[in-house]
């Protein structure tokens, strides 16, 4: 399965996670996260696969989360209604993303990654 990298391409650490995938010849698919934003479905998948707690797939310091007071209402809100709030706008989901046949990683840390693909 080839790596999904879903990203945002005027954003500085997606650009640097790019840069870290094709510096290593990792290859993958890249999927502008504003022209087509992920699905309430493949957020919980990828979520549901990730392990990860769901406040990890926010995208906490954008502005968007500060105009929505989103700090204040996603602990009173289901996963699903989650989910949903997220599919409607790209920029509320933390980048970028790499999807695995066996892992999904939310933001760069370079030691994940490293970790991650060394797997394979």
């Amino acid at each position: 399965m080839e790596l999904l990298f879903v990203a945002y391409p005027k954003c500085s650490t997606c650009q640097k996670a790019r840069r870290y995938l094709e510096e290593r010849g990792v290859s993958f698919v890249m999927r502008d996260i504003r022209e087509e934003r992920p699905t309430a479905q493949e957020l919980e998948q990828w979520h549901r696969a990730s392990g990860l707690p769901l406040k990890r797939f926010v995208n906490t310091s954008g502005l968007l989360y500060r105009s929505m007071d989103l700090k204040n209402r996603l602990p009173a809100m289901t996963e699903e209604e989650i989910y949903a709030l997220l599919a409607t706008d790209g920029m509320l989901v933390k980048r970028p993303l790499l999807i695995g046949e066996d892992f999904v990683l939310t933001g760069f840390r370079q030691g994940e990654w490293d970790a991650a693909l060394s797997k394979d």
